[in-house]
């Protein structure tokens, strides 16, 4: 299409309309046109942008690290000694009762970490109270402490055990992959129905479900025994762990009856028995029929003597015969005897109460013995009983409060104990994780 045709193709009044508007722009563009030697200035204004300052950090200063463990017979004085950082900054650290109560605890194996600056003043000190617990003091240039607290949690692993007994509960949990700590554990819950001195049979069997603690995927201590199945003599117990909503924790048989007892059947955890109650007994020293009327436990000296049940110390003194002695009263006429003890312990003070399995001394070979060993007695209103057979008072059962929920907790704990229990009788591969 040429020129000509294209203005043909626009209507007239469109037209003029075109060329009314160019006859306006070329008479503007005239009339701002510069005539000759006429220079044009554009003069254009600098957009002013403020930048905010930027704060440069300094680089906190390199710090010197010394490394020092505490060795047996060292003190706090003589690590911070050793390490440079002298015991005047350690007086005054430990004048904070935030800093003095976990610095003080140190104990062999133990490593302190000091922290200084080029010129040789202190600025950090860390250190471990345990796998799971550490601490950070940060002194300032008054030289002021403070301190941090930093807690890793463990993870929990669940494990399934189970063994028959051939010879004694400790190898037979042995065999099974459990620690030492975890079979006192068993041993403890059952210790009020089972003696583990003279009921054991062999074939006695037990199985539990018990937990673990791993950190950085190794393990770092045993856990707690969630739910525990033990059969003695062919007489079966079970225990579940249950804690109620005031946070109060203990094992309890299906039905919601406490496993502990008001008295633990044995005062020891180590022993074996040297001599039963026997009131036909022939005196080993005297050579003549004397009765025994109480239980003696041969172990080694220093071996712990727990109280077997709640009460008050009544007596603790020696004798020529008994040697060192304590005796505690109980509720409902009972008093127990301990005696042969190397020393006593700081709770075996007359008029003391003491809790069931607190200690209150120690083994020993005092008195008119042939060797180191815990007589123990128990007396109900005077008369001497056999402490190996004698019906032991029941503690309290769960409180009414919590049944209807333990009874549920319980039944989905033993149904899961069972079942590991029957794949295991059937020779299958049993492992929680």
């Amino acid at each position: 299409m040429n020129i000509k045709s294209l203005f043909e193709s626009i209507p007239l009044p469109r037209l003029h309309f075109i060329a009314l508007v160019s006859c306006c722009f070329l008479v503007l563009l005239v009339a701002l046109w510069p005539s000759p030697g006429q220079s044009v200035v554009v003069e254009i204004q600098p957009a002013i942008v403020e930048v905010p300052a930027i704060e440069v950090a300094e680089a906190p200063p390199e710090l010197n690290h010394v490394s020092e463990t505490v060795a047996p017979g060292d003190t706090l004085s003589s690590l911070f000694e050793r390490s440079g950082a002298g015991v005047s900054i350690l007086y005054r650290l430990i004048a904070d009762e935030a800093i003095k109560k976990p610095i003080e605890k140190i104990y062999p194996g133990q490593e302190f970490v000091f922290a200084f600056n080029n010129d040789a003043v202190l600025k950090q000190v860390s250190f471990s109270e345990s796998s799971t617990v550490s601490y950070t003091i940060d002194i300032d240039a008054e030289r002021n402490g403070t301190i941090s607290r930093t807690e890793r949690t463990p993870d929990i692993h669940t494990r399934y055990g189970n063994a028959t007994i051939n010879s004694s509960l400790f190898l037979a949990g042995a065999e099974a992959g459990m620690s030492d700590g975890m079979i006192m554990q068993l041993a403890n819950i059952f210790g009020w129905d089972i003696d583990f001195a003279l009921d054991i049979r062999e074939g006695d069997q037990f199985s539990l479900l018990y937990e673990e603690n791993y950190l950085d995927g190794e393990k770092l201590s045993d856990g707690a025994i969630l739910a525990a199945r033990f059969i003695n003599n062919g007489k079966e117990f079970t225990a579940i762990r249950y804690t109620d909503e005031s946070g109060h924790t203990d094992y309890y048989s299906p039905d919601g009856k406490s496993m502990r007892k008001a008295f633990l059947r044995t005062p020891l955890d180590v022993f074996r028995i040297s001599s039963s109650f026997n009131p036909n007994r022939r005196h080993p020293v005297l050579n003549k029929i004397v009765a025994h009327k109480g239980t003696d436990y041969a172990a080694p000296v220093g071996t712990p003597i727990k109280a077997s049940g709640d009460g008050k110390v009544l007596k603790a003194y020696t004798s020529a015969t008994y040697g060192n002695v304590v005796i505690l009263q109980h509720g409902e006429g009972i008093t127990t005897l301990y005696a042969h003890m190397s020393k006593f312990s700081k709770y075996a003070r007359v008029g003391n109460r003491v809790k069931q399995g607190q200690v209150i001394g120690y083994v020993g070979a005092t008195g008119r013995v042939t060797g180191a060993h815990l007589h123990y007695e128990f007396r109900v209103n005077g008369v001497h009983k056999n402490p190996q057979t004698v019906k032991l008072p029941t503690a309290e059962p769960l409180p009414a409060a919590y049944r209807e929920d333990f009874a549920e907790y319980a039944e989905n704990l033993a149904g899961q104990l069972s079942v590991y229990d029957s794949a295991y009788a059937e020779n299958q591969l049993v492992t929680i994780d």
